[in-house]
Order: structure tokens, then sequence, then C-alpha cells
């Protein structure tokens, strides 16, 4: 099966930029995509100094729905945003205080990659952080996933008024060239080893993803062989059984229950989905998350976008309130998503 292969190379124009990430590409791009892989042969994506968000979003979305292996190369900038603080991958337009608007928040990554079978997916990161982001993690480790195996490095801010060589990077695509990819762990200390200076007082991320036991593995069979109700049943059944451990508002019940909601998409099915996301995003608010956190802003606009996708006039008219009210709740950062909504519900009180 082919591997999916995402080089993603990203840092804001101006004052503002600690790294040259877009100088690594070239190196990159040089190495064969089965060698980048790791299989007999790869689809290669490039992304270089992309300027919106959303952009790199769809992306990264179409190659985390890619069957097989996919590996996931970052090079950039860290910065967090002033509202929420959350790390956020800076991209060309970024400044200080546009983060929130401008920039890839980091979650989305992981969000993405979520429902990915455990053991197929790898990220390669060589991140530079301002000063503010590198206190920030020294607390709050970058959380990538669960299920993704994490190699890389996180640097501290460069001298002031220097731009930093996104040396790593450039050490793995220089050791990739020979055309050997040995495994990631293996390449990773090659690439330390020849950069013991940096390395030495950078965070070095070399995080191992879980065995493949893990029940994603079969439900993405599932739905890649086109059972979506079996799918959906094995979900269901660890659904039931984080609810009745752990309570209705746990971690792991809210993380089985949007599991079925994107479950509910993949099947073709926008009210089940829609529905589902409403309710995951009204019990992480019940539960005492705040209408500005990542999860919460997710699940609202997940069910945003799959009522927009309900052909059924009826069904549309009878959540449509519903999400009316999260919007007025939970606005999110499209501007205009509330107004949306109720234009829309106009329309559909117009409609037979």
């Amino acid at each position: 099966m082919p591997g999916t292969v995402l080089l993603l190379a990203a840092s804001p124009m101006g004052r503002g930029r600690l790294v040259d990430a877009a100088s690594v590409l070239p190196v990159l791009a040089a190495v064969e995509p089965a060698v980048l892989s790791g299989t007999d042969t790869a689809n290669v994506v490039e992304l270089a100094d992309p300027l919106e968000p959303q952009a790199v979003l769809t992306r990264l979305r179409a190659a985390a729905a890619a069957p097989g292996p996919l590996t996931v190369f970052v090079t950039g900038q860290l910065q967090l945003d002033r509202r929420q603080r959350l790390p956020h991958l800076a991209l060309a337009r970024t400044t200080a205080a546009t983060v929130r608007y401008t920039a890839l928040p980091w979650h989305w990554i992981r969000e993405e990659l979520r429902l990915r079978p455990a053991g197929s997916t790898s990220l390669v990161v060589d991140l530079h952080a301002d000063a503010e982001t590198w206190e920030h993690l020294r607390a709050h480790p970058l959380d990538s996933g669960r299920d993704n195996a994490v190699h890389g490095r996180i640097a501290p801010p460069p001298a002031r008024r220097t731009v930093a060589v996104p040396s790593y990077m450039r050490t793995v695509a220089t050791l990739l060239r020979s055309g050997h990819r040995p495994p990631l762990e293996q390449l990773h200390r090659q690439a330390l080893d020849r950069i013991p200076d940096e390395a030495a007082i950078n965070v070095l991320l070399a995080a191992q993803s879980p065995e493949a036991g893990d029940p994603h593995a079969a439900i993405t069979a599932a739905v890649q062989a086109g059972r979506h109700g079996d799918a959906d049943a094995l979900a269901a059944r660890w659904e039931q059984a984080a609810l009745q451990a752990h309570g209705p508002g746990s971690k792991d019940a809210l993380h089985w229950a949007e599991v079925r909601a994107d479950l509910a998409m993949f099947a073709g099915d926008p009210v089940r989905s829609c529905r589902t996301w409403l309710a995951v995003a009204g019990a992480r608010l019940a539960a005492g998350q705040t209408a500005n956190a990542p999860e919460v802003e997710a699940a609202v606009d997940r069910a945003h976008h799959q009522w927009g996708c309900i052909t059924d006039t009826a069904r549309a008219r009878e959540l449509g309130p519903a999400l009316a009210e999260l919007r007025l709740r939970v606005p999110g950062r499209k501007e205009g998503a509330l107004e949306n909504v109720q234009r829309q519900l106009r329309q559909l009180q117009t409609q037979g």
C-alpha cells in the first residue's frame, strides 16, 4: 500500500521570523518519496510558507484520510495565542497579535490524526519557540496525539535579530538522501549526533506510538472496507464501557462520542453526525469546559459543518435551533458563524 508524506514548512514574514523554515524544503524534496515514507511508493504533498490556516487544514485532512502509512514533516515556529495561550504553528502572515486568526492551532494537527490506526502515523518536527512559548512548553508539553510516533526537537528562540536554521530537519533530509530510511528512532538519534551543541539545549521529542491491539485500528479497517455499521457498533461498545467506568463527562466517554460522530460523517449520515457533535459540545460545556476551549469550539464547528450537509429540510429545521443556541455561546473563530446559522434557519422556515 502506498504511503503519504506531508511536507509543511512555515514561518512568518518580516521581523517575527525565528527560523528560515522553507529553506529545508529543497533538501527534503530531493529525497525519493518512497524513502521519505518508508514504503515502496508514496504521494508527497508540499506546503511552503502557507498563508491561511484553513488551507493547511484542508491538506492535512486529506492526508489523514489517505490509507496506508502517513509521515508528516513539520518545520517552523511555535507561538501562543493571547486569548487561550495555546500553541500554534505560525504561518506567513502571523504576528504576535494575530496568532489566533492567522496561525495553525497545534491541536488541529492532533485532532485530524486521531482516528488513524495506531502505529500508522509519524511526525518528524523541527520547531523553534519564542521566549513566551518556550517557557510555556516547559510546564505544558506539546500534545501531538496518543497514537502517533513523534520525533524531533523544539529549540529555544535564537539570538536577538537572528534567524535560525532548521538544522535538525536539514540533517534528517541529508541522511535520507542516502536512499535508506532507518527506523525513525534510529534516524532521530543519528540526526542529534550531528548537532550535539544544539541538542544539548533543545527539548527532544522521541515518543513512540502505542501497540497496534488499539480498537481504532479495527474501526478504521471496517470503515475502509465499507462496513460502517460494524465500525459504529465497535465504537459504541467502547463508548458504553467508558460511560460506565468514568461517567458521561469523562475524557474517554467524550472521545468515543467524537469517534462516533466522525463515523457517521464517513457513513454519509450528516444528521446523526450533527446531532452527536451537538451532544458532545453540550457535554463538554456541562462538564465545566469554557466556550472558547479548543475541544468545545471544534465540536460546534463540526456540528455546524455537518448541519450544512443535511439535504432533508425537516431534519435541518429540527437541528437548527439547537445549533443556533450553541453558536450564541460558542461563536468560534470564523466570523459570522452565528449569522450564517440564523440566515439558513430563516430560509428553511420558508420552505415546505
